[in-house]
């Protein structure tokens, strides 16, 4: 893998790049939809790839549950067995720590959603918080954990990850970490960053081992805590890696905060991944703080919920509202979806719980964001960024 940063924002650390992999390069920002069991959800790779997708994202432990692994290697790795030629990222494994963990039927989110506050830290030994898991055992070595799917018990560390996505055999793959959530007291955050620490030594020490030309990107965390954050960015600076990730929960007003505070740290010369935020005022957030690249189940999600994207803002397609309004979702969009079908087409097909109304509002979500980190890369190239943040948010997020 080889990054170049082709130009660096005046007012900002946004920055404008490629990635070059041996799939393929990837122009940045770029925002990675994710395809978690090697599929998007309602939406054919080829279809992806014609709206603009460049580069996607999978997970290392749900599918190493299925198909698992060595099939995956038989049919000549993850690229020909989903049919996508661009380039590949793999997740470690280390996000279900937190979603089968202290997430698993909680509802709590990685980014909070409390009013902003200052954090200071607790002196070691009070509050440790422990995680108490429903489907994790979180230990040293590694996790335990039981399938969402059956029950069944599999164990996770550093070197099996690394293992499965060597098979896997994607272009990009990460070290693997605990993902903390946001409630997490300051004692456990500590305790966990030492864990990632240790574990990410031991990821590279099995990449290392095992060989071949993927690129490993090593995963900072720390929360909230700012001194955890700069201990993590330094630290991960120091282990030769290719890139970064940025993990871990955060408070939603603060995310730019935090992920400037981490790549002010960061070597330059490498690219930085966001990882899990697709939230439009976030990833703009991310991109002004020094953010290449960001995945999330985004795109898809919202549209097989009935909800797609627009300048104006989301629009919930289920609302009776658009039952006889016959223009596409948006008049000046590209899309497949936008070129033939109308919003009161789509209303139906959701009503009626056809399946192809996920497929058009998922295929037009993907346009959508797509399009937008295009536009958010020509405009750092013209040193146009604040600008066209400002007109982008005032239209989407009206006061």
């Amino acid at each position: 893998m080889k990054f170049t940063v082709e130009k660096k924002s005046q007012n900002s650390l946004a920055r404008a790049g490629k990635i070059e992999t041996a799939h393929g390069v990837i122009e940045t920002p770029a925002f990675v939809p994710v395809a978690t069991q090697a599929a998007f959800k309602g939406v054919m790779p080829e279809v992806a790839k014609a709206v603009g997708t460049q580069v996607i994202f999978a997970n290392t432990f749900h599918l190493h549950l299925s198909p698992g692994e060595a099939v995956v290697k038989l049919a000549g790795g993850i690229h020909k067995f989903m049919n996508w030629s661009g380039p590949i990222m793999t997740d470690s494994g280390g996000f279900q720590v937190f979603s089968l963990g202290v997430a698993y039927g909680q509802g709590v989110s990685k980014v909070a959603m409390t009013p902003r506050t200052v954090l200071k830290r607790v002196p070691q030994g009070q509050s440790l918080g422990l995680l108490s898991a429903s489907l994790v055992k979180i230990d040293d070595d590694g996790v335990d954990f039981r399938s969402p799917r059956d029950g069944s018990l599999h164990r996770l560390t550093p070197e099996f990850s690394i293992a499965i996505q060597h098979d896997l055999g994607a272009d990009i793959i990460l070290v693997f970490d605990e993902c903390t959530t946001p409630q997490a007291t300051d004692a456990y955050q500590a305790m966990a960053l030492a864990r990632t620490h240790a574990w990410a030594k031991r990821s590279l020490a099995e990449h290392e081992r095992l060989g071949g030309d993927q690129a490993l990107y090593g995963i900072v965390q720390g929360g909230r805590f700012p001194d955890l954050r700069t201990e993590s960015a330094q630290f991960m600076s120091t282990l030769g890696v290719d890139g970064f990730a940025i993990g871990g929960s955060f408070n939603k007003e603060d995310i730019g905060v935090v992920v400037a505070l981490v790549n002010k740290q960061l070597p330059f010369d490498r690219p930085r991944h966001l990882l899990g935020i697709g939230e439009v005022e976030d990833i703009f957030a991310g991109v002004a703080s020094g953010v290449d690249t960001f995945d999330c189940v985004t795109p898809t999600r919202l549209g097989r919920h009935g909800t797609v994207e627009t300048k104006e803002g989301r629009l919930h397609l289920i609302s009776n509202q658009f039952a006889t309004d016959f223009q596409p979702i948006e008049t000046d969009c590209a899309c497949p979806t936008c070129q033939h079908y109308t919003r009161a087409y789509l209303s139906h097909l959701f009503r009626s719980k056809e399946m192809l109304s996920t497929t058009l509002a998922s295929t037009h979500n993907l346009f959508f964001f797509n399009s937008l980190m295009a536009q958010i890369r020509q405009a750092i190239l013209h040193d146009a960024l604040d600008a066209f943040r400002q007109q982008f948010l005032a239209r989407y997020l009206p006061r």
